[in-house]
């Protein structure tokens, strides 16, 4: 990663003009400079957890006025008329999703870009609100990490006194862990990392395990109603899918690759067990988990950093040596 200048459209009559504040750092965005999922249009400027200052608005904007504070998660646009888009579902559009980055920019044309940058030109309806008093630099992952664990767990109806378990202990598993908490669920952690153990404690879960225990592993066996993996890489999804009850789910929302085989089909059939994945969630939807958070002040766990870092923290978030979500400091770039 290294310095570039990039430009931005002019205002439309329905755009808002961002002055970037923070922006958090998602393993996605070592995926894509790494060309991890397909070949990476360079130069590419990651960043899907961008919160910043209104500083100009279009003419026919009515979300926002100079001076509030927005958000600009994984998406800043979608066609708007297709089955997908009218139920609030824009992520999934039929006629394509322009993610933040990296996607084919249909009002520009080249790439788009994301939130490591000074500005930002987004239409009003990609933008989210920012309630007054939020911690801003704790509420950009909720744009990503808070959404894609929320969503699961609103679309599966977790409800109080149920397990649910999450597999990773990381910027969305602890996300995972607190919403779940929220709603009053009995939440386990699955971790390879000894070190978290506590944390996970610390961080509201009843119980955490050290997945790679076989003997800890069968003990769970037919326990949980919902598990949500977050893990970025594939893995063995076997023992998970055994600890789930009669007619319960895993939904992966980590994994965006090739996932490994393996997984019993039997299994899958007597238990009635279901393998899931989902991503992000609509605009409707991430406007609900910041508003959600905001009410019971639920905030991710983040270190800042300056941009001059972010190539050390690439390093350490492939470490697993964040606790748990860096978040760009975008305005130490400007002094």
């Amino acid at each position: 990663m290294a310095p570039v200048a990039i430009e931005r459209r002019a205002l439309r009559p329905n755009d808002v003009l961002l002055d970037v504040m923070y922006c958090g750092v998602c393993h996605s965005d070592i995926h894509a400079i790494n060309s991890d999922w397909g070949k990476t249009n360079y130069p590419c400027v990651p960043g899907h957890e961008a919160v910043g200052k209104v500083i100009a608005i279009g003419s026919a904007v009515t979300k926002f006025r100079v001076g509030d504070i927005g958000g600009v998660g994984c998406m800043v646009d979608s066609c708007g008329t297709c089955e997908q888009c009218l139920q609030d579902r824009e992520q999934s559009c039929v006629n394509a999703t322009t993610f933040t980055y990296d996607a084919p920019d249909k009002v520009s044309g080249g790439y788009t870009y994301g939130g490591y940058s000074d500005k930002m030109v987004v239409a009003e309806h990609f933008v989210i609100r920012i309630p007054p008093g939020m911690d801003l630099a704790a509420a950009a992952p909720l744009l990503c990490a808070g959404v894609t664990t929320f969503s699961p767990i609103r679309h599966w109806q977790v409800k109080p006194g149920q397990r649910v378990g999450v597999v990773g202990l990381g910027g969305l598993g602890h996300m995972a862990v607190k919403l779940a908490v929220a709603q009053h669920a009995r939440v386990t952690v699955f971790t390879t990392s000894p070190g978290k153990l506590a944390d996970a404690n610390r961080l509201g879960a009843e119980d955490a395990v050290l997945w790679t225990e076989a003997a800890a592993m069968t003990k769970l066996t037919n326990q949980f109603d919902l598990i949500i993996s977050t893990v970025p890489e594939a893995y063995d999804m076997q023992p998970f899918i055994q600890a789930l009850k009669v007619d319960a789910t895993m939904v992966n929302v980590g994994a965006l690759g090739t996932l490994e085989g393996g997984i019993s089909g039997m299994g899958l059939a007597f238990g009635r067990k279901s393998l899931a994945g989902s991503m992000i969630g609509g605009i409707a939807e991430t406007q609900e988990v910041i508003d959600y958070c905001n009410a019971r002040n639920i905030k991710a766990d983040v270190e800042v950093i300056r941009p001059d870092q972010i190539n050390l923290a690439f390093d350490r978030v492939t470490k697993k040596d964040v606790r748990y979500r860096f978040v760009i400091d975008m305005a130490a770039s400007k002094i």
